[in-house]
């Protein structure tokens, strides 16, 4: 008879450099073959295909790094939080990082927002030109794009979804801080932000970073 779990553990970890160009299809893969090179006793689902069971609360797109990415997992045994954190980042490659486990407070659904740190090149326009068209940009009174959902396409206004500030011309690039709606009910990738930026003002970015630094909750408060 397959072991009940015991306690589910949410650990928290940063995905930079490297790592940034893994899908999250290969990083579901990554994190569960860490898991079992770790030897923490791991619940397995059941059934005829026993697998390790692991959910992520809000995938972050390819490309992007994050500092506040997590992952849920399920535990046999009941072990300090401090060993699981150790073990399992142990197991990890060099460019994913784990450095907090915890027993599971908050359900996926209470995230709504996530901060960004972003960095913008232009090699054909100056990042000071930059920053001038994307404050008018973000002046405007709505901000129209076509979204594709489930459902289907559908037009709406992104401007009451999203906010920037620190919002700056530093040496040849155009760097900021971006909040945006993010979880279940709806999720505003930054991408969106700056595709829709460049179709609508012809600013086109010759690279662009963007680094996840916070996923929070309706009150702005850390997701744990």
């Amino acid at each position: 008879m397959a072991e009940l779990y015991q306690m589910t553990i949410r650990a928290f970890f940063q995905k930079k450099n490297r790592a940034k160009y893994i899908s999250h299809l290969d990083l579901m893969r990554c994190i569960s073959r860490a898991l079992k090179r770790s030897r923490l006793p791991v619940w397995h689902t059941l059934g005829f295909n026993p697998h390790i069971y692991t959910t992520f609360a809000l995938p972050l797109a390819l490309g992007y790094e994050s500092e506040c990415e997590s992952v849920d997992f399920r535990l046999t045994e009941m072990l300090p939080m401090q060993e699981v954190t150790r073990r399992l980042d142990d197991a990890l490659p060099p460019d994913i990082h784990v450095y907090r486990t915890q027993p599971v407070c908050l359900k996926p659904e209470a995230i709504c927002w996530a901060d960004y740190e972003l960095a913008l090149e232009f090699d054909r326009q100056s990042a000071e030109q930059g920053l001038a068209a994307f404050q008018s940009w973000c002046a405007r009174p709505e901000i129209l794009v076509v979204k594709k959902t489930k459902k289907g396409e559908r037009t709406m206004d992104i401007k009451p979804h999203f906010s920037v500030w620190n919002l700056r011309a530093d040496a040849a690039r155009l760097c900021m801080t971006m909040r945006t709606a993010a979880g279940i009910s709806l999720n505003i990738n930054p991408t969106l932000i700056l595709d829709t930026f460049a179709a609508q003002s012809g600013f086109v970015p010759d690279a662009v970073s963007v680094l996840r630094t916070a996923v929070l909750t309706g009150e702005l408060e850390d997701f744990s």
